[in-house]
C-alpha cells in the first residue's frame, strides 16, 4: 500500500473521529443541561473505605445533595465512589463521567446519572460547564490535573470564576507553599492567581464556601 493511501486512510479515520468526538458533546450536553446546579467532587481512585478522604467525600456529598447540589464525579471507584455514595445517600442526584481507559475504569454502584466518555477533553468540558464548584480531595496526577485546568481557565478568563476548595489542607499544604514562595516569587504566576484557590476542612466549610461564591445555588437552600 502506498504512502499516498495511507494519507488518505488516515484522513479518512480522523474524519470519522471528529463525529464520534461531537456524538461525545451532544449527549453530553442533552443529558447534563437537565440537571439541578451540581458540584464536581475529585479525588483518588486508589483510596478505601476506610481512608479518612473517602469518609470526608461521602461526608461533602451527603450535605451539598441535602442542600439541593447534584454531585457529579468521574464515575470510579475510591474518592469517586464515596462522593457519589454520598450523594445517593443525601437523596441527591448522583452523576458519574466514567473514561474508557485501558486499565478499564468499572463505574461505582451508587451512580444514578451516568455517562461514558472515550476522549478526556470531552468530559473535562462537562465538568467545567454544569458545575458551580470543584471540591479536590486527596489525589494523584489525574486529580491535579483537573485541579489546574479549572485554576488556568479561571486565570486565563476563558470562564466566569468559580470555587475550588482544596480539602484536606494539610495534604496541599506543600504544593500551596511551593505556588507561593517559588512560582509567585519568580514571577510566573501573581499572588492574585492564588486567591482562585480556597482551603476547607470540613463539609460545612466546603458547603459554606460554594453559597459564599455562587450565585446560581438552588432555590430553597
Amino acid at each position: 500500500m502506498d504512502e499516498f493511501v495511507l494519507n488518505q486512510l488516515t484522513v479518512r479515520g480522523d474524519t470519522w473521529r471528529v463525529f464520534r468526538i461531537m456524538a461525545e458533546f451532544v449527549e453530553g450536553f442533552e443529558t447534563l443541561a437537565q440537571i439541578p446546579p451540581a458540584v464536581s467532587i475529585f479525588g483518588s481512585s486508589r483510596a478505601k473505605p476506610t481512608d479518612p478522604a473517602y469518609v470526608l467525600a461521602e461526608e461533602i456529598a451527603k450535605l451539598l445533595a441535602r442542600h439541593g447540589y447534584s454531585v457529579i464525579t468521574g464515575g470510579g471507584p475510591g474518592i469517586m465512589e464515596a462522593a457519589n455514595k454520598g450523594a445517593k445517600e443525601g437523596g441527591g442526584l448522583s452523576v458519574g463521567l466514567n473514561i474508557e481507559i485501558p486499565a478499564e475504569q468499572a463505574p461505582n454502584p451508587y451512580i444514578g446519572k451516568l455517562l461514558n466518555f472515550r476522549h478526556f477533553f470531552v468530559r473535562k468540558v462537562m465538568f467545567v460547564k454544569y458545575s458551580v464548584a470543584f471540591v479536590i480531595l486527596p489525589g494523584g496526577f489525574g486529580t491535579l490535573d483537573e485541579l489546574f485546568e479549572a485554576v488556568t481557565l479561571i486565570q486565563t478568563k476563558k470562564v466566569k470564576p468559580f470555587p475550588v476548595i482544596l480539602v484536606q489542607g494539610d495534604y496541599w499544604k506543600g504544593l500551596l507553599h511551593w505556588l507561593r514562595d517559588v512560582v509567585t516569587r519568580q514571577g510566573n504566576i501573581s499572588s492574585d492567581d492564588l486567591n482562585i484557590l480556597e482551603v476547607a476542612d470540613t463539609p460545612e466549610e466546603v458547603l459554606q464556601l460554594i453559597k459564599a461564591s455562587v450565585p446560581r445555588e438552588p432555590a430553597g437552600t
